[in-house]
């Protein structure tokens, strides 16, 4: 609002601002002019605009990660130092591996064997055990017969009083035996002629699988062996020594990762609305304040927070804002973790 001619520049009073000294009311004036500068300059705290220009301040994400074996053992090798850039599956350290090897070449013997077993049940019985089993039911169909025909004599013979009832006891013995190992006999080459049970056969693929998956793991306990780097970073920490025993988990070394790189940067409310996600923006940072980045809005959060510590300030400790992650292009590695940052986003970027 304008001030009129003649009133005061402080509480609006006329009278009071004519009988003010000059000195007094020039001193007044630029008091005023500097508290409105000063206040412009500074407010708002999370998002300016300069010419159009939302200007949000953030700072670059910290993201590290502890890199251990999955398997515990002796290190043999350390490959990698405190301050080495790896690239994604680059070996960093190995682990001892005779013990994991023996295991290795144990589960594979056991799956051979498992298969050898299986093959022998779907493959049925040989010819010559069949032919073998056809000989003896015709040996037991030969020793029934002629047990039959020697019963049938007995008890005509018995029927004329001419043998005693034992005799005839004993030939229907003898012909029940006989029928009994014909039976017997017959059985056995229908069960050869039809192979294994399919019960017998669906255990053995069980067992199979299992040798498999025994395999498997075998092989996965020996490539954990080695470990390598999940993605692209810089070593911070070397926690380990060649020699150490180690086990299932325990740090070996901490990695910073570098790509992405992500920034944290704050909005307040009034001015969510102007950000979507896959807007493009400018990142600048103060330690290299000549050179700018290129970066999308990637993630949103869809709850407010009370304001962080680092950036709060007396007036707006309690104001609710919104944390953002942006993806920056740092191809020269020139960003690190923890800087601060300077966000722009154009309104064509809007």
């Amino acid at each position: 609002m304008l001030l009129g001619r003649g009133l005061c520049p402080a509480c609006g009073n006329r009278d009071k601002y004519i009988r003010m000294p000059f000195r007094r009311r020039t001193a007044l004036l630029v008091i005023v002019c500097v508290a409105a500068l000063v206040a412009a300059v500074v407010w708002p705290p999370f998002g300016a605009r300069r010419e159009g220009t939302l200007i949000l301040y953030g700072n670059v994400d910290i993201r590290q990660t502890e890199l251990s074996f999955r398997v515990g053992g002796r290190i043999a090798r350390l490959l990698a130092d405190e301050g080495d850039a790896v690239f994604e599956g680059q070996p960093l350290a190995e682990l001892e591996d005779d013990v994991l090897s023996r295991q290795l070449a144990q589960a594979a013997a056991e799956l051979e064997g498992q298969k050898a077993a299986l093959l022998r049940l779907t493959s049925g019985y040989r010819a010559e055990e069949i032919a073998q089993a056809r000989a003896a039911v015709s040996a037991a169909a030969a020793v029934a017969k002629n047990a039959g025909i020697n019963l049938r004599r007995v008890a005509a013979m018995r029927a004329g009083n001419a043998v005693s009832q034992k005799e005839l006891d004993n030939a229907r013995a003898v012909a029940g035996e006989a029928e009994a190992g014909l039976r017997s006999v017959e059985d056995r080459l229908e069960m050869l002629v039809n192979g294994y049970r399919n019960e017998d056969i669906l255990a053995q693929r069980a067992a199979v699988a299992a040798a498999e998956a025994a395999l498997r793991l075998a092989e996965i306990r020996l490539s954990d062996t080695v470990l390598k780097a999940p993605q692209r970073g810089i070593i911070l920490t070397r926690a380990r020594e060649a020699g150490s025993i180690v086990g299932a988990g325990q740090t070996v070394y901490a990695l910073a990762l570098t790509n992405p790189v992500w920034l944290r940067a704050y909005v307040d409310e009034p001015r969510l609305g102007l950000i979507k996600p896959g807007m493009d923006v400018q990142v600048t940072a103060d330690a290299v304040p000549d050179r700018s980045f290129a970066g999308k809005v990637g993630f949103i959060s869809p709850t407010a927070e009370f304001t962080p510590k680092s950036v709060e300030t007396l007036e707006v400790r309690t104001a609710l804002v919104y944390r953002l992650r942006i993806q920056v292009e740092d191809p020269e590695n020139i960003m690190r973790q923890g800087m601060p940052v300077t966000v722009s986003i154009p309104p064509q970027g809007r």
